[in-house]
């Protein structure tokens, strides 16, 4: 009778978490066809690559947050949308 209870409790279980992973999965949404650079918006260490004015040439190297010469790629029609967001560039995505 322990094992029929094992069972029946390791069933409910997987179940219960393949009906999650199904609800969940919809929200991730589809890969952009482009992206945009969207300068304004980078925080302190976290831009994307150089800076705009050419000040250096690496990712990481913002040293104040929201920066108008630092930038991060978002996916297009994004950047609009956040407060200081201005765009900079778009380009195709990788496929």
């Amino acid at each position: 009778m322990k094992n029929k209870t094992l069972v029946s409790t390791t069933l409910a279980s997987l179940v219960a978490m393949g009906s999650g992973l199904t609800t969940t999965a919809h929200a991730v949404p589809d890969q952009p066809k482009f992206w945009e650079k969207c300068a304004g918006i980078a925080k302190k260490g976290k831009n994307d690559c150089g800076s705009l004015d050419g000040k250096h040439k690496c990712s990481g190297m913002a040293s104040m947050h929201n920066d108008p010469k630092e930038w991060v790629y978002v996916p297009k029609g994004t950047c609009a949308k956040i407060v200081g967001g201005k765009v900079a560039k778009i380009k195709p995505a990788k496929n």
